[in-house]
Order: C-alpha cells, then sequence, then structure tokens
C-alpha cells in the first residue's frame, strides 16, 4: 500500500436520516457545521441525509417516493414537451 494517502482526522460522527429521523454514529473524516448531542450524553459532528437503509424502498420493500429538492418536477418541466408529443 502507498504510505501517507489515507486522511489521519478520523472521528466519530453521527448520520441522521431526516425522513425518520433514524441515526446511528461511525467514524469519519466528513466535515460538518452542525453538531449533535448523542445519547451518550457527548457532543458529535451531525451530517444529515435524505435517504438510509431505514427509508429506502429496496430495503423496506415500501415503495415511497423521496423528493427533498423538486428533482421530479424539475424532469417533467424538463421533459414536457417530449412526453406531451408521445401522449398524442
Amino acid at each position: 500500500m502507498k504510505k501517507d494517502i489515507h486522511p489521519k482526522n478520523y472521528r466519530f460522527v453521527v448520520f441522521k436520516d431526516m425522513s425518520n429521523d433514524y441515526a446511528f454514529i461511525t467514524k469519519s473524516t466528513v466535515e460538518t457545521k452542525e453538531n449533535i448531542e448523542w445519547e451518550d450524553g457527548k457532543e458529535y459532528p451531525l451530517v444529515k441525509l435524505e435517504i438510509s437503509h431505514k427509508s429506502h424502498p429496496f430495503f423496506t420493500g415500501k415503495m415511497k417516493l423521496v423528493d427533498s429538492a423538486g428533482r421530479v418536477d424539475k424532469f417533467k418541466n424538463k421533459y414536457k414537451k417530449h412526453f406531451d408529443k408521445k401522449s398524442q
């Protein structure tokens, strides 16, 4: 293995799924601006997730559309002319 290519600033970070408030803690090097108090009473950096294994349709077996930034509407507006031609 090459030396000195891996980051050295690993620390515990909380990842929180905002769609269902599920959170887990693991080591990471990700930079964050927010902190959260964990179950052990200590404060850790927080990374907010849009989707995790607790809310993803593949893992839950439920077909649920997650559209946090209007991506579906943006796609439909972009290709509206194409869809209108197909329906005629």
